[in-house]
């Protein structure tokens, strides 16, 4: 469907990419992302047993420094890590330490498309929920670490969009900072999208976990082409 020349959309993406590194973010265990056998690669410390705590990665905050840098973007004198809240199974702690009001890194372009901020979190478990009544855990996974790149609101197509994560990838693999395989995973698409016929933002829908460059792109034409349809309904 070809966009109505009233509308526009407007589009910001979340994007979260596994760090190439030889242990996880605040651990010693290792990174494998290639493991296959369930909860081989924890510790009391990415479990989130009582009294352990955590010690930073220094290669992980380097990989991110770097793409930075390889973004134009301004590098932090001062940062900080914030508790993010998350009610869910395959989070041990309940919470995620992430980085909100001092990240990292602030600033930059790629492709011509701003960027908003990147910086440093842990990722979660996995889970398996087809083997029955019941779900599986595994936290091979959690607290890897996790770089997540947000631009700002300057998207306005599914290719856009695509042809920005396909670059993402690449400068990522070139720099050897992560492999960025989204079979695997290894990164992962969230696009927050909005149409309006007005010069203000419309309501915003954000459609998570993306993992191919086919499906970003699909996923936000459908989008855009299912809010129109409702705007046009009233």
């Amino acid at each position: 469907m070809e966009m109505p020349a009233k509308y526009k959309a407007t589009i910001g993406l979340e994007i979260h990419a596994e760090l190439k590194t030889q242990t996880k973010m605040f651990c010693s265990c290792k990174n494998d992302p290639d493991e296959e056998k369930p909860n081989s690669n924890i510790c009391s410390v990415c479990t989130a047993q009582p009294g352990t705590l955590p010690v930073l990665n220094k290669k992980a905050i380097e990989h991110v420094l770097k793409v930075g840098l390889a973004c134009g973007s301004k590098i932090a004198d001062f940062t900080e890590w914030d508790r993010k809240n998350y009610f869910y199974p395959d989070i041990p702690k309940g919470y995620q330490i992430s980085q909100y009001k001092y990240p990292l890194v602030l600033g930059g372009s790629i492709k011509g498309v701003e960027l908003t901020r990147i910086h440093l979190e842990e990722d979660t478990g996995s889970s398996t929920h087809d083997a029955g009544d019941f779900s599986l855990v595994d936290f091979n996974r959690s607290g890897v670490p996790l770089m997540e790149l947000v631009t700002e609101p300057v998207i306005h197509s599914g290719k856009q969009a695509a042809d920005f994560a396909k670059e993402l990838q690449l400068l990522l693999q070139y720099m050897g900072a992560g492999d960025a395989n989204m079979e695997k995973g290894e990164m992962r698409v969230e696009a927050n999208i909005s149409v309006s016929d007005t010069d203000k933002f419309g309501t915003k829908v954000e459609v998570k976990n993306l993992n191919s460059f086919r499906t970003v792109e699909r996923a936000v034409a459908y989008e855009i082409e299912r809010q129109i349809d409702a705007i046009e309904k009233g």
